[in-house]
């Protein structure tokens, strides 16, 4: 499972706008409808309710939400940077800059979970994330992805 096929530059928000948890979930859950359909507001609660039952702040400044739903065709994956660090109650209680977007259908589920684990192990190198946190465009983020995948 290549990110890099997944997460295309119009797939990705650098930076975000938002400066809060719920509005940064709406900005990723609406280029996630945009690029794969979906509604919006289906969506959201979907992924609102899976963060509510545990927070999938990852750690190192890191989030994933992710949701399983028979809106989507097929596995999408969005992703965003904010400028500023946001309160998200990740599992090691630091905010949160990187965001990654995961959705899909149950029929995608076992692509869903390798995409998890994808996006786990690459931002966990440390140099990664100071790249990804610096990248100046959207097409700088999707570019940075493909590169340490091919590393």
């Amino acid at each position: 499972m290549l990110l890099g096929r997944l997460l295309s530059s119009d797939r990705i928000i650098v930076p975000l706008m938002s400066r809060d948890k719920p509005s940064v979930l709406r900005e990723l859950v609406d280029v996630l409808v945009r690029v794969a359909g979906g509604e919006a507001a289906d969506m959201l609660q979907a992924v609102h309710e899976r963060e509510d039952a545990q927070s999938t702040g990852f750690g190192h400044g890191i989030a994933i939400p992710h949701d399983r739903t028979p809106l989507l065709k097929e596995l999408a994956v969005v992703a965003g940077r904010s400028q500023t660090p946001i309160d998200y109650g990740a599992v090691d209680g630091q905010p949160v800059r990187l965001f990654f977007l995961v959705a899909g259908p149950e029929s995608a589920s076992g692509d869903q979970v390798r995409a998890l684990a994808r996006i786990a192990r690459l931002v966990r190198r440390d140099y990664l994330r100071e790249r990804l946190l610096k990248a100046a465009t959207p097409e700088d983020f999707a570019a940075i992805v493909r590169e340490a995948e091919q590393a």
